[in-house]
């Protein structure tokens, strides 16, 4: 599945301008091409791969150091600890980037209902372990829907929920959680799917940004409709 060349321009415009870059920086870029963005105070080196067009950012020193190392290398925060090494250099994050713009052919968990009160994924949350509770940061998401079980007339139990942030306006960073008991079952997926139509419908563009170590995670974001576009790899600096 490809995205729309109006959602990649859209998408190109979000990402420049949170680089700090002009707004068809990345847009008017070559495949392959690297813009550098140098600021000998920044505190942070990050390196960005979208689409095929690479943004690498950071000190003068730094810029000097990658021109010649390539694109698959810098990929990894292995890279940029090793040229920042000297100065204090400190993993921060390698993510990759999946992106959506058409409806997922999900099917629904007709036995589940949809809740989108904030204590139903605080419950869910302390049903799962902190990692990935602080990574997907579901309670603090603007938007949230929760799948709940309430078939046994009790209380309703959360089991997965999904959750997206308005990010530079214009895109829904989108992430989800699923009960530790329960997962493998397609229930974050269909979830997350529902979070997809939600932003969709608010005229915003579906972002997930999943750690490179999270296998479950990239299922989960493949079975709602995402699709791989890049990547993001950044340390920051101390010294």
């Amino acid at each position: 599945m490809d995205l729309d060349p109006g959602t990649i321009a859209i998408i190109q415009l979000a990402w420049s301008r949170r680089l700090g870059l002009d707004d068809d920086a990345l847009a008017a870029a070559d495949r392959h091409e690297r813009i550098y963005d140098v600021h000998d105070e920044a505190q942070e080196v990050s390196f960005v791969n979208l689409f095929g067009r690479e943004v690498f950012s950071g000190p003068g020193w730094a810029a000097k150091q990658v021109r010649s190392i390539s694109g698959a290398e810098l990929s990894s925060d292995a890279a940029l600890l090793r040229l920042s090494h000297e100065h204090g250099g400190c993993a921060m994050a390698t993510e990759y980037l999946y992106y959506a713009d058409s409806f997922p052919p999900v099917p629904p968990a007709e036995e589940l209902a949809v809740a989108q009160e904030p204590h139903f994924a605080e419950a869910l949350e302390r049903l799962c372990p902190p990692d990935d509770v602080i990574e997907a940061k579901l309670s603090h998401r603007d938007s949230l829907f929760v799948l709940v079980d309430d078939s046994d007339g009790n209380s309703p139990v959360p089991v997965a929920g999904a959750g997206y942030s308005i990010r530079d306006g214009i895109l829904a960073d989108v992430a989800a959680l699923t009960a530790p008991g329960l997962r493998m079952r397609g229930l974050g997926s269909y979830v997350t799917s529902i979070a997809v139509e939600d932003a969709m419908a608010a005229g915003l563009i579906p972002q997930s940004r999943i750690p490179s170590n999270n296998v479950g995670a990239t299922r989960t974001a493949a079975g709602a409709g995402f699709v791989p576009a890049g990547m993001r790899s950044s340390v920051s600096l101390t010294a």
